[in-house]
């Protein structure tokens, strides 16, 4: 028994850890870190400045294009964008034919272009094998880096006469006397005209919708696919269901990406529309369009209404382009809006 208690008595306990004491007798603190903040300031400064930058840029474009345009604007008024004519000899100028061309290829392209890129996106992300995601999807991406003037070159020495002999002059012949369909397939096939155009600026576009829908398609959360898929949803369901709701905000955008493309587009659609101002129920027959008319006369364009009118074609073309963005991000916060409610 003395034996286990000298043993006892002999163990050492532990010390316990004392806190530090400072002068004044409390718990000493940890030196506070000298942080410098000269360069969050300037970092600050920088991005402020480019976002001001931005607007004042702007702000800019839009102040010169109203007074270039003015005199066109004080001469036609509202009534410039309903007048179909376009005469520099009489000085008649309107805008209704570069509008109708402008939107109808613009259209044209989107029709064609957004199930195409929906198409690529969701094979890319779904169904190709490893091996050829990336070969695939590089291929895609370069055609954004031909330039439009090849694509308008291609388009009226190559892909003209092909449309031609194999699309134009079948159609025509299948839906010809046909009454509403008929209208739009008349006209003479001579490969240029607004559908030819159309179809340039979608094979245009796509790689620019297609490559924002696959990288967004991407960034799906795998857990979400897969409950889908244990729930025995097909692909299709899965993308319609699960997929495009979750990647809506950046669909609509790559689609107004290819859209703004579309609607700017000079050289390509220069080369096919076929540049006559006129108003036709055919897309088969000749047009044009903003961006044609502006490369076409601007350079030769004397000073007074021609020119001034240009200026407020480039000044609609403005306008245009801003209201599509408005409607998509009107478009875009609806969809959020409505999110959660049973349809």
């Amino acid at each position: 028994m003395s034996d286990a208690m000298t043993v006892q008595s002999s163990m050492k306990t532990p010390k316990q850890a004392t806190p530090m004491v400072g002068t004044n007798g409390g718990r000493q603190e940890p030196p506070e870190r000298k942080i410098n903040k000269l360069p969050d300031l300037v970092f600050g400064f920088l991005a402020q400045g480019a976002a001001v930058l931005t607007l004042v840029v702007l702000v800019g474009i839009m102040i010169s294009l109203l007074l270039s345009a003015w005199p066109a604007i004080k001469e036609f008024g509202i009534g410039f964008v309903f007048n179909p004519e376009w005469d520099p000899v009489m000085e008649d100028f309107g805008g209704l034919s570069m509008i109708y061309g402008t939107l109808a290829t613009s259209v044209i392209a989107l029709l064609i272009a957004v199930p195409v890129s929906f198409g690529i996106a969701l094979f890319l992300t779904e169904l190709a094998p490893p091996w050829l995601k990336r070969p695939l999807g590089t291929a895609i991406e370069l055609l954004a880096a031909v330039p439009s003037i090849v694509y308008g070159m291609w388009g009226l020495m190559v892909f003209g006469p092909i449309l031609v002999t194999y699309f134009q002059q079948p159609l025509q012949a299948i839906f010809g006397k046909v009454p509403v369909i008929g209208a739009l397939v008349s006209g003479v096939p001579m490969g240029i005209g607004v559908l030819p155009a159309g179809i340039i600026l979608a094979i245009m576009i796509i790689p620019y919708i297609a490559s924002v829908m696959r990288d967004v398609f991407e960034v799906t959360p795998p857990m979400l696919k897969e409950s889908a898929y244990g729930l025995g949803s097909t692909t299709w369901e899965v993308m319609w269901k699960v997929v495009l709701p979750y990647t809506k905000a950046g669909v609509v955008g790559g689609v107004m990406l290819g859209l703004g493309r579309a609607l700017g587009e000079t050289m390509a659609v220069t080369f096919v529309i076929g540049n006559v101002a006129q108003l036709s129920t055919s897309l088969f027959d000749p047009a044009t369009s903003i961006t044609a008319t502006l490369a076409n006369e601007f350079a030769e364009a004397g000073e007074g209404l021609h020119q001034s009118s240009l200026f407020y074609l480039g000044m609609l073309l403005f306008f245009i382009t801003f209201v599509v963005l408005t409607l998509s991000k009107l478009m875009l916060l609806r969809l959020q809006k409505n999110e959660g409610k049973k349809s």
